[in-house]
């Protein structure tokens, strides 16, 4: 396999190309399921009926003439590269953005990959006696995250296909309101597209991981609940009343020094978290919620949101 021109042919910078080859190596891939037992998992994964259209229409087949060599090639190493690092938590990019206006199969390779990758990970589920609750729970976050993607008109996916490489390799689980994250020396919580975010539910989903991980991860270690978040920023306070949801859930933490993370913009993520969209002209936005009002009225002042990471003890 020529590594430049397979670049050249996918239309991605040749370096991404190489990682992918490099991480990847010879390690094992993994079969993509059936076809005629597709559609019923789909429905198991939350998957919208657009998208699983979408998913079906560009489905892999030998004969399909949108599958070019260097598309499989891609879809079997990025397979083989993700599944790798099961059990693995670090950000992981399972290949590079392709472009998505080539076809079905161009903008749904990362969602073939993660369909190739649920056996996988259902099998280490297993292994580790995580009941089928809370693993289909888990990996119906795809189905969210596919509707948010279509949503924002494609702009939310390259950031979700390798946040979604943490669910297929075991290192995040959905127990109730919250994500929970195994990071190095802490759970780490992510707060998914999925209602209100009471104290009742917050405390209810931290409950539950108190006792799910010593019980299925008896040799790991976690003294304390970490978060980092847009939700986390101090200066919500100065527009949302105490009582508030997010207010309520900003007091159980206590905050590290302030750091803008290395290719984060605070602004970009209230933008995608708190509107869906990153291109819609500030005066344009809704402005139906006090956080909305608030978070549009901080930038059209010329100041700038930050994300900002804090923690509690188990």
């Amino acid at each position: 396999m020529d590594l430049t021109d397979t670049a050249a042919q996918l239309g991605v910078p040749v370096e991404e190309v190489e990682r992918v080859h490099r991480l990847a190596g010879d390690r094992p891939s993994a079969p993509l399921p059936a076809r005629s037992d597709v559609p019923a998992l789909l429905d198991r994964l939350a998957v919208p009926p657009d998208d699983v259209a979408e998913i079906m229409a560009g489905w892999p087949d030998p004969d399909s003439p949108e599958w070019t060599a260097e598309l499989r090639w891609l879809l079997d190493r990025s397979i083989a590269l993700v599944r790798a690092d099961l059990g693995g938590n670090g950000w992981l990019p399972p290949g590079p953005e392709l472009p998505r206006d080539r076809g079905p199969a161009w903008r749904h390779l990362y969602v073939y990959a993660y369909l190739a990758l649920v056996d996988v990970v259902l099998g280490y589920h297993r292994d580790h006696g995580i009941p089928d609750a809370v693993s289909w729970a888990t990996l119906a976050d795809l189905g969210r995250n596919l509707a948010i993607d279509r949503r924002m008109r494609g702009e939310g996916w390259p950031v979700m296909q390798s946040w979604l490489t943490l669910h297929v390799r075991g290192s995040l689980y959905e127990l109730g309101r919250l994500q929970h994250y195994r990071g190095d020396t802490t759970i780490d919580l992510h707060i998914p597209d999925s209602g209100p975010l009471t104290p009742e539910s917050v405390e209810a989903s931290l409950d539950e991981a108190r006792a799910f991980f010593p019980r299925h991860f008896p040799d790991e270690r976690y003294p304390a609940f970490a978060c980092g978040s847009w939700l986390l920023d101090p200066q919500l306070r100065e527009y949302l009343p105490e009582e508030t949801n997010i207010v309520r859930f900003q007091r159980r933490f206590e905050l590290e020094p302030y750091e803008q993370p290395e290719g984060l913009d605070a602004d970009v993520e209230m933008l995608r978290f708190v509107f869906r969209t990153l291109t819609t002209p500030l005066d344009e936005l809704p402005r139906r919620t006090v956080l909305q009002r608030a978070v549009i009225d901080h930038l059209a002042a010329g100041r700038h949101w930050q994300w900002r990471r804090g923690r509690f003890p188990v």
